[in-house]
């Protein structure tokens, strides 16, 4: 059984922040050169993501009150 309920927003923001991660790592490394500026795309592209994804997460799992008249 699972503790906590699935959350699509959360791994969205995870997955974009540890891209981030991995590109600045590989840069460290010298793997390649990574540029100092490339962080902001990622991580405002992946929280604006991932907000989107919680509110479509949150409209699909409340659902309207049942009408008892119709």
């Amino acid at each position: 059984m699972l503790r906590h309920e699935f959350q699509p927003g959360r791994l969205v923001a995870g997955i974009f922040l540890t891209a981030t991660a991995v590109a600045y790592a590989g840069d460290a490394g010298g793997l390649w050169e990574t540029p100092w500026f490339a962080a902001i795309p990622l991580v405002i592209g992946g929280l604006s993501l991932a907000a989107a994804t919680a509110v479509l997460t949150r409209t699909h799992r409340t659902r309207p009150p049942k009408n008892p008249q119709t």
